[in-house]
Protein backbone atom coordinates (compact mmCIF):
# COMPACT_ATOMS: atom_id res chain seq x y z
CA UNK A 1 0.00 0.00 0.00
CA UNK A 2 1.49 3.05 -1.18
CA UNK A 3 1.80 6.59 1.41
CA UNK A 4 -1.13 8.30 -0.14
CA UNK A 5 -3.37 5.11 0.64
CA UNK A 6 -2.57 4.74 3.99
CA UNK A 7 -3.00 8.11 4.82
CA UNK A 8 -6.19 8.23 3.03
CA UNK A 9 -7.20 4.74 4.65
CA UNK A 10 -5.98 6.60 8.62
CA UNK A 11 -8.13 9.30 7.52
CA UNK A 12 -11.26 7.17 6.47
CA UNK A 13 -10.93 5.14 9.47
CA UNK A 14 -11.01 8.28 12.23
CA UNK A 15 -13.25 9.80 10.32
CA UNK A 16 -15.72 6.87 10.44
CA UNK A 17 -15.07 7.07 14.28
CA UNK A 18 -15.67 10.28 14.92
CA UNK A 19 -18.93 10.58 13.00
CA UNK A 20 -20.22 7.22 15.04
CA UNK A 21 -18.99 9.32 18.33
CA UNK A 22 -21.00 12.70 17.42
CA UNK A 23 -23.97 10.91 16.98
CA UNK A 24 -24.35 8.77 20.01
CA UNK A 25 -26.14 10.16 23.45
CA UNK A 26 -23.60 11.63 26.02
CA UNK A 27 -24.32 9.05 28.24
CA UNK A 28 -22.18 6.74 26.91
CA UNK A 29 -19.35 8.40 26.93
CA UNK A 30 -18.96 7.83 31.05
CA UNK A 31 -21.39 4.63 30.72
CA UNK A 32 -20.41 1.54 28.88
CA UNK A 33 -21.76 -2.16 28.75
CA UNK A 34 -21.26 -4.01 31.44
CA UNK A 35 -17.14 -5.88 31.08
CA UNK A 36 -16.51 -3.01 28.09
CA UNK A 37 -14.87 0.20 28.05
CA UNK A 38 -17.02 3.31 27.74
CA UNK A 39 -16.74 5.62 24.76
CA UNK A 40 -14.44 7.32 25.91
CA UNK A 41 -12.28 4.68 27.23
CA UNK A 42 -12.15 3.61 23.99
CA UNK A 43 -11.01 7.06 22.58
CA UNK A 44 -8.27 7.43 25.14
CA UNK A 45 -7.00 3.90 24.17
CA UNK A 46 -6.55 4.95 20.64
CA UNK A 47 -4.83 8.24 21.37
CA UNK A 48 -2.40 6.29 23.65
CA UNK A 49 -1.64 4.05 20.78
CA UNK A 50 -1.47 6.52 18.41
CA UNK A 51 0.80 8.97 20.61
CA UNK A 52 3.81 7.21 21.15
CA UNK A 53 4.02 6.12 17.12
CA UNK A 54 3.59 10.20 16.40
CA UNK A 55 6.97 10.86 19.24
CA UNK A 56 8.76 7.53 17.44
CA UNK A 57 8.60 9.03 13.94
CA UNK A 58 9.48 12.73 15.05
CA UNK A 59 12.91 10.98 16.14
CA UNK A 60 15.86 10.94 13.82
CA UNK A 61 15.50 7.24 11.68
CA UNK A 62 18.80 6.96 12.53
CA UNK A 63 17.88 6.78 16.19
CA UNK A 64 15.09 4.43 15.44
CA UNK A 65 17.60 2.29 13.51
CA UNK A 66 19.84 1.91 16.42
CA UNK A 67 17.40 1.46 18.94
CA UNK A 68 15.52 -1.23 17.24
CA UNK A 69 17.16 -2.47 13.95
CA UNK A 70 16.30 -3.01 10.36
CA UNK A 71 13.64 -5.21 8.55
CA UNK A 72 14.69 -8.93 8.13
CA UNK A 73 11.78 -9.38 6.04
CA UNK A 74 9.68 -7.68 2.65
CA UNK A 75 6.75 -5.25 4.03
CA UNK A 76 3.26 -7.60 4.89
CA UNK A 77 0.09 -6.16 2.88
CA UNK A 78 -2.85 -4.33 4.81
CA UNK A 79 -5.05 -7.77 4.85
CA UNK A 80 -1.99 -9.92 6.10
CA UNK A 81 -1.00 -7.48 9.17
CA UNK A 82 -5.30 -7.14 9.91
CA UNK A 83 -5.17 -11.11 9.57
CA UNK A 84 -1.94 -11.90 11.88
CA UNK A 85 -3.52 -9.01 14.63
CA UNK A 86 -6.46 -10.78 15.10
CA UNK A 87 -4.82 -14.04 15.10
CA UNK A 88 -2.76 -12.36 17.87
CA UNK A 89 -6.41 -10.93 19.98
CA UNK A 90 -7.60 -14.62 20.03
CA UNK A 91 -4.37 -15.81 21.32
CA UNK A 92 -4.98 -13.18 24.52
CA UNK A 93 -6.30 -14.93 27.44
CA UNK A 94 -10.02 -13.42 27.96
CA UNK A 95 -10.09 -10.24 30.31
CA UNK A 96 -6.12 -9.69 29.88
CA UNK A 97 -5.51 -6.31 28.23
CA UNK A 98 -2.14 -4.19 27.49
CA UNK A 99 -0.35 -3.06 30.45
CA UNK A 100 -0.60 0.60 28.49
CA UNK A 101 -4.27 -0.05 28.62
CA UNK A 102 -4.73 -1.92 32.07
CA UNK A 103 -7.16 -0.12 35.03
CA UNK A 104 -7.45 2.56 32.51
CA UNK A 105 -9.67 5.46 33.83
CA UNK A 106 -13.06 6.70 32.63
CA UNK A 107 -12.65 10.14 30.95
CA UNK A 108 -15.16 12.83 31.93
CA UNK A 109 -18.01 13.94 30.14
CA UNK A 110 -15.42 17.63 30.21
CA UNK A 111 -12.56 15.69 28.70
CA UNK A 112 -14.58 14.81 25.69
CA UNK A 113 -14.14 17.34 23.51
CA UNK A 114 -10.58 17.42 24.32
CA UNK A 115 -9.83 13.80 23.96
CA UNK A 116 -11.41 13.90 20.58
CA UNK A 117 -9.74 16.72 19.27
CA UNK A 118 -6.49 15.39 20.58
CA UNK A 119 -7.40 11.71 18.62
CA UNK A 120 -8.11 14.36 15.61
CA UNK A 121 -4.94 15.97 15.76
CA UNK A 122 -2.57 12.47 16.30
CA UNK A 123 -4.28 11.69 12.96
CA UNK A 124 -3.71 14.26 11.34
CA UNK A 125 -0.15 14.31 12.25
CA UNK A 126 0.50 10.41 11.84
CA UNK A 127 -1.20 11.17 7.89
CA UNK A 128 1.33 14.24 7.68
CA UNK A 129 4.16 12.09 8.78
CA UNK A 130 3.24 9.04 6.55
CA UNK A 131 3.25 11.03 3.28
CA UNK A 132 6.82 12.93 4.44
CA UNK A 133 8.32 9.75 5.07
CA UNK A 134 10.71 7.97 2.40
CA UNK A 135 9.56 5.02 0.82
CA UNK A 136 12.78 3.33 2.19
CA UNK A 137 12.35 4.41 5.70
CA UNK A 138 9.11 2.80 5.64
CA UNK A 139 9.71 -0.79 4.60
CA UNK A 140 13.11 -1.00 6.55
CA UNK A 141 12.49 0.82 9.93
CA UNK A 142 10.77 -1.11 12.58
CA UNK A 143 9.21 -0.35 15.36
CA UNK A 144 8.17 -2.25 18.25
CA UNK A 145 4.36 -3.50 19.24
CA UNK A 146 3.11 -4.67 22.39
CA UNK A 147 1.44 -7.73 20.30
CA UNK A 148 2.40 -8.25 17.18
CA UNK A 149 6.25 -7.49 17.95
CA UNK A 150 8.76 -5.55 15.64
CA UNK A 151 6.95 -4.21 13.06
CA UNK A 152 8.09 -2.54 9.80
CA UNK A 153 6.86 1.33 9.83
CA UNK A 154 4.52 0.70 7.29
CA UNK A 155 3.22 -1.86 8.62
CA UNK A 156 2.65 -0.26 11.93
CA UNK A 157 0.82 2.50 10.72
CA UNK A 158 -1.20 0.57 8.69
CA UNK A 159 -1.95 -1.30 11.85
CA UNK A 160 -2.66 1.95 13.07
CA UNK A 161 -5.88 2.34 10.77
CA UNK A 162 -6.94 -1.04 11.60
CA UNK A 163 -6.86 -0.64 15.21
CA UNK A 164 -9.10 2.85 14.99
CA UNK A 165 -11.60 0.73 12.66
CA UNK A 166 -11.17 -2.42 14.95
CA UNK A 167 -12.45 -0.19 18.22
CA UNK A 168 -15.35 1.48 15.87
CA UNK A 169 -16.62 -1.59 15.37
CA UNK A 170 -16.52 -2.49 18.93
CA UNK A 171 -18.42 0.42 19.84
CA UNK A 172 -21.17 0.05 17.45
CA UNK A 173 -21.78 -3.60 18.18
CA UNK A 174 -21.94 -2.70 21.96
CA UNK A 175 -24.04 0.21 21.94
Amino acid sequence: MDKEAIADLIEEKNQALFNWLNNQSIDNWETGPSEKWTSGQQVLHLLQSIKPLNNALSLPTFVLRYKFGKANRDVRDYQTVVTRYQERLKDVPKGKLSPYSKDMKVPTIKEKKYLINRLKVESKKLQYKTKKLSDKNLDTVILPHPLMGKMPVREIIMWTAYHTEHHTKQLIENY
